[in-house]
C-alpha cells in the first residue's frame, strides 16, 4: 500500500463542533465523522496535515484564542494514540514516524485572518509546530485577496509581503489554496522557496474560483512545490460546481456527484501540466459533506491509487504523489524552520 500524507483534513473543527473537542473514542468507529484511526490505517495514511482553521466570523481575538484549541486539540489527540500517532514538524520526524508504523501528525493555519495582521502571533503557531498558513480562508483579509470574496489588494499588500517573507524565513510554507490567482502570482514573485497549495484542483476542468490557473500550475511545478487535489465535490466537477451555484430555490433535483474518476482527471491533469514532482493529495475530509463517489472517507485512498494504476501510473510515481512530493516541499524550508526553533531555544 502506497502512503499517503494527506495535505488537509478538518478533524479538529468537526470534533469542536459535534464532541467539544474530545479525542475519545477516536481509536475506533466514529461513523458521523469521516475520520477515525481505523480508517486512517485501511487508508494507508502516513502522514496528516491537521487544518487547525477558524471561522472567519469570529472575532479576531477569538480566532487566535480558537486557533490554539486547535493546535492543542492535534497535540491531545497524538498524545491519546501514541501507537498510531506521533506529532511531526519536520520531513525527518515525518519519516521516523512513518518508519515506525505510525502517522505523522502535522498541522497548518488554515486562513491568515487567524494572524491577526500580527508577525508575533505567527511566530507563535510555528514555535507551537503548525508548519504551513494558507494565505486566506474565503474571506478577503486585510493584506491578501481571497479567491471567494472580492479583491481590495491586487493580490498582496505590503504587509502581505512581509508576511510571506516572515514565512520563508521561519520554515513555514505558503498555502496558497483559496486565495484569488492575483495572491498566487503575487507570492510566487515573493516567496524564496517552495510553495503548496493544500487542497486545490484544477480551473480548467471545473472552474471553480477555488480551483488553480494554468499558469499558476506550470509557475508552482517549475519553482519546485507542489499541488495537492482536493476531493470536494463543487470543487471536482463542473456539473456540481454548476448546481451549487444556482439560488437553492432554483437547483432542480438532487446535486450532480463527482466521482473517483474524476478526482483521477485532476490528478492526471496536474501531472500533465507541472509534472509528476508537482502532484499531491489534500482531501478535506471532515471539511466539506460532499465527496466524490467512492472517496468517502480516509479509507479510500488505496482505490484512489488503484485507478491511477489503471492509468499506467507507476508505483515510484505513485509514492511520488502519495508523500515523496510534499516531503520534499517540506524539506525544502526544514533548514529554516530549524534555525527559527533554534532562535528560540537560545541555540
Amino acid at each position: 500500500m502506497i502512503p499517503v500524507i494527506d495535505g488537509h483534513n478538518d478533524l479538529a473543527w468537526a470534533a469542536r463542533e459535534s464532541r467539544n473537542y474530545s479525542v475519545d473514542g477516536l481509536d475506533g468507529p466514529v461513523p458521523q465523522l469521516q475520520t477515525d484511526v481505523p480508517r486512517l490505517r485501511a487508508g494507508g495514511v502516513g502522514g496528516q496535515f491537521w487544518s487547525v482553521w477558524v471561522d472567519a466570523e469570529l472575532p479576531a481575538a477569538q480566532q487566535v484564542t480558537a486557533t490554539l484549541e486547535q493546535i492543542d486539540f492535534v497535540q491531545r489527540l497524538a498524545a491519546a494514540y501514541p501507537l498510531d500517532l506521533r506529532l511531526a514538524s519536520t520531513a525527518a520526524q515525518a519519516r521516523a514516524a512513518m518508519a515506525e508504523g505510525r502517522i505523522a501528525s502535522l498541522m497548518g493555519v488554515e486562513g491568515g485572518n487567524q494572524i491577526n495582521d500580527s508577525l508575533a502571533t505567527l511566530r507563535q503557531y510555528a514555535r507551537l509546530g503548525a508548519r504551513y498558513m494558507t494565505l486566506t480562508w474565503n474571506v478577503t483579509t486585510t493584506w491578501a485577496d481571497s479567491a471567494t470574496d472580492a479583491p481590495r489588494h491586487g493580490g498582496l499588500s505590503d504587509f502581505g509581503r512581509e508576511v510571506v517573507r516572515e514565512m520563508n524565513r521561519i520554515g513555514m510554507l505558503v498555502d496558497l489554496s483559496h486565495v484569488a490567482p492575483s495572491t498566487m502570482r503575487a507570492a510566487l514573485e515573493v516567496t524564496s522557496r517552495p510553495v503548496l497549495v493544500s487542497h486545490s484542483n484544477a480551473l480548467a476542468l471545473c472552474d471553480h474560483p477555488r480551483n488553480v490557473p494554468d499558469d499558476v500550475m506550470r509557475a508552482i511545478g517549475e519553482r519546485g512545490g507542489v499541488q495537492m487535489v482536493t476531493f470536494v465535490e463543487r470543487f471536482v466537477s463542473q456539473e456540481a460546481r454548476e448546481w451549487y451555484a444556482l439560488p437553492e430555490a432554483e437547483r432542480p433535483g438532487h446535486a450532480p456527484r463527482a466521482t473517483l474518476r474524476q478526482v483521477a482527471d485532476h490528478v492526471d491533469y496536474v501531472r500533465e501540466l507541472a509534472g509528476v514532482d508537482a502532484v499531491g493529495l489534500g482531501g478535506d475530509f471532515d471539511g466539506t459533506p460532499m465527496v466524490p463517489l467512492g472517496l468517502e472517507d480516509v479509507s479510500t485512498y488505496p482505490a484512489l491509487m488503484d485507478e491511477l494504476r489503471s492509468r499506467r501510473w507507476s508505483e515510484p510515481e505513485l509514492a511520488k504523489l502519495g508523500h515523496e512530493n510534499v516531503l520534499r516541499v517540506l524539506e525544502a524550508s526544514d533548514a529554516d524552520y530549524s534555525a527559527f526553533m533554534g532562535e528560540v531555544r537560545g541555540a
